[in-house]
């Protein structure tokens, strides 16, 4: 599988994607995390003019896109019910989507971030489970609750792939259970895993 960066000829698949992952959020019990519209298509462009977009291919047909931000996230400044597991300078994955054709995709993506930052931070909607649960198997820890652009709410993450020489990792936090993720059901989880979307 290759991962490059999106180009505005992409947008019309990209928009693809976005639209099959709505519809599989509606049908799994999570119609408000993107509603209809989202992510916007501003945003999209913004994301592929800043060359912080990228598609994933197989045999030439885009089957997965995502955003990899690097720089101080403004919905990530307030976290509340938790604390970030550290200060360390990280990477923002955001707008993961899958067509659903191709097994894997999540793996794909966090190793392709992997290799390109020393942390890495993730946020995802209380209603999708699935996205929860593929954030926490590979390797995050749960971090709190911030907010969107638009003021709903997300659970939030963060992996650090160094030790952070002042780390505040170790500092105890209450976290609400109410917003801690969910099992699923195995049989649900292997339906739809390699459909992840955030």
């Amino acid at each position: 599988m290759k991962i490059r960066h999106s180009t505005p000829a992409d947008l019309a698949a990209i928009q693809a994607i976005y639209a099959h992952a709505r519809a599989l959020m509606k049908a799994t019990g999570n119609p408000n995390q993107w509603k209809d519209n989202r992510p916007l298509t501003s945003a999209i462009e913004n994301d592929i003019d800043l060359h912080q977009s990228y598609v994933l291919e197989q045999d030439g047909e885009i089957v997965g896109v995502f955003s990899l931000i690097f720089g101080a996230d403004p919905t990530y400044a307030i976290i509340e019910q938790g604390q970030w597991k550290s200060d360390l300078e990280y990477g923002a994955i955001h707008k993961i989507a899958s067509s659903g054709k191709v097994p894997g995709i999540f793996d794909a993506i966090l190793q392709f971030c992997e290799a390109r930052a020393i942390s890495l931070r993730i946020d995802t909607h209380p209603d999708n489970h699935i996205m929860q649960h593929l954030i926490l198997s590979h390797g995050f820890s749960y971090c709190g609750l911030i907010y969107t652009d638009d003021g709903t709410i997300r659970l939030a993450y963060q992996k650090d792939l160094i030790e952070p020489a002042d780390s505040i990792k170790n500092q105890k936090t209450t976290l609400d259970p109410r917003h801690h993720p969910s099992q699923i059901d195995p049989a649900f989880q292997k339906s739809f895993k390699d459909s992840p979307c955030i």
